[in-house]
């Protein structure tokens, strides 16, 4: 008799957490198979740290291979599920195609950059959301702390040395933290015209920034930003985008060649083909984490609303902490439902949360206790280094000397502007001339 085989999409929190609960609770009574675009696990709290040249990038990746024990990783992006026949249609990095058959699916797609309808935003800005993104940004902070230094024109050397990034939420918080002490550093190797430094602006149309978040760590981060010189703009958008700069909802125009777009992330668009009921583009589930009508279907993270038992009639927000959680569920009920144990509804109960803001300083409430400076960057770095699933010797080693060695500031030129656009179903990985782009919703359809 054949072993029964569980397909699971995506390998972020929620997929990666299932894929090892699953792997340790079936112990080889299951095929498991894990298809995803790249080879790695993404931790992705770190990442502006990457943008800021304190970890390599490979610090942030956590092998499949290496760490999932018993799981088969197939390289590729699935592009439809057939729901009847039970298959995973995907498109390989070569540009060949293949399908999955499974007796268990579970989706954890992960979310995408959210877009606005903001004239510009999609042709000029970035997002945040890879580790290729974050890997262009630092190659184009640096170089234009380069050119602004090399550059007679003063306005055109103020223009390049000025950083915007649009979101207050935890990334482009921490983005804008980490940035402003990242081109500080470089402007000691490369000093610009007297009297000028760079500027970074954070804007956010909420009135406070962290406003997802209690208050007191709210006001820490922002007296931390802006006592380290960011222009913070509250209940301010960006009202156009332009190649030279951005026009804000309060009528300013702020001459610009960076422009860092963390307005919070939607659903990934693959939930949305499967024709079934969804909020707010994610994937209705119940408590179990399974789909009604599908009960071989499970889906946890941000492709799923989850019902949120500590507040009904609500759905556990997009966070990583949630999909982290939720996939430690799902991994269990997968295995109950293959005769494994027994079910477990998702409850979750508030830990609290950490904002790295560089250097030594945080916002971080564990346990609901409000901590700031030094004593909260110890426990967020610790709190970060519990929670990867690999590499801790390696990122608290860059930790270290980041602290006692100046940051390196040289551009690399591996990634390209064209080659992470706003726009993308897919922002963990760089494009590449003739690789297509995912069906849109529509088209899957069709």
């Amino acid at each position: 008799m054949s072993r029964p085989r569980v397909v699971i999409v995506g390998a972020g929190f929620a997929g990666y957490r299932t894929a090892r609960t699953l792997s340790r609770l079936a112990r080889g009574r299951a095929d498991i198979i894990l298809l995803n675009p790249t080879d790695y696990f993404l931790y992705l709290p770190l990442l502006p740290q990457v943008a800021a040249g304190v970890l390599e990038p490979r610090r942030v990746t956590v092998s499949l291979t290496g760490t999932l024990k018993d799981v088969r990783l197939v390289l590729g992006e699935a592009d439809g599920i057939d729901l009847d026949a039970q298959t995973v249609h995907y498109s390989d990095a070569e540009g060949g195609v293949g399908t999955l058959s499974y007796d268990r699916l579970v989706l954890a797609a992960g979310s995408v950059n959210k877009l606005l309808p903001i004239p510009g935003v999609a042709e000029h800005a970035h997002g945040f959301r890879g580790l290729p993104e974050a890997l262009y940004l630092r190659d184009h902070v640096t170089r234009q702390v380069e050119l602004a230094a090399a550059d007679d024109d003063p306005k055109a050397s103020s223009s390049r040395c000025t950083f915007v990034v649009v979101g207050a939420g935890y990334t482009g918080t921490e983005v804008a933290a980490h940035g402003q002490l990242f081109t500080d550093a470089l402007v000691r190797k490369q000093p610009l015209r007297q009297g000028m430094r760079p500027r970074w602006l954070l804007l956010d149309i909420a009135s406070r920034v962290l406003p997802e978040l209690d208050e007191r760590l709210s006001r820490t981060a922002d007296s931390v930003l802006r006592a380290r010189g960011v222009d913070v703009r509250t209940e301010t958008s960006v009202k156009e985008a332009t190649p030279t700069g951005v026009q804000l909802s309060d009528g300013e125009f702020i001459d610009t060649r960076t422009l860092v777009w963390c307005v919070g992330v939607r659903p990934d668009p693959l939930a949305e083909t499967l024709g079934l009921p969804m909020e707010r583009g994610r994937l209705l589930v119940d408590p179990h984490l399974q789909v009604p009508g599908h009960p071989e279907v499970f889906a946890c993270g941000d492709a799923a609303a989850v019902p949120d038992l500590e507040n009904p009639g609500q759905y556990t927000p997009m966070t990583a902490q949630h999909a982290w959680r939720q996939g430690k569920v799902a991994g269990h009920n997968v295995a109950a439902s293959l005769g494994g144990g027994s079910r477990r509804a998702y409850r979750h109960r508030d830990m609290g949360f950490t904002v790295d803001l560089g250097g030594v300083k945080a916002a971080a409430n564990p346990l609901g206790v409000p901590l700031s400076g030094p004593l909260a960057g110890a426990v967020t770095r610790g709190y970060h280094l519990a929670a990867m699933p690999g590499n801790r010797i390696r990122v608290a080693a860059d930790w270290l000397l980041d602290a006692v060695l100046p940051r390196q500031g040289v551009q690399l030129g591996l990634v390209r502007s064209w080659s992470v656009p706003l726009d993308t179903s897919s922002p963990e990985l760089a494009h590449v001339p003739g690789r297509s782009e995912r069906p849109s919703p529509a088209e899957g359809k069709s």
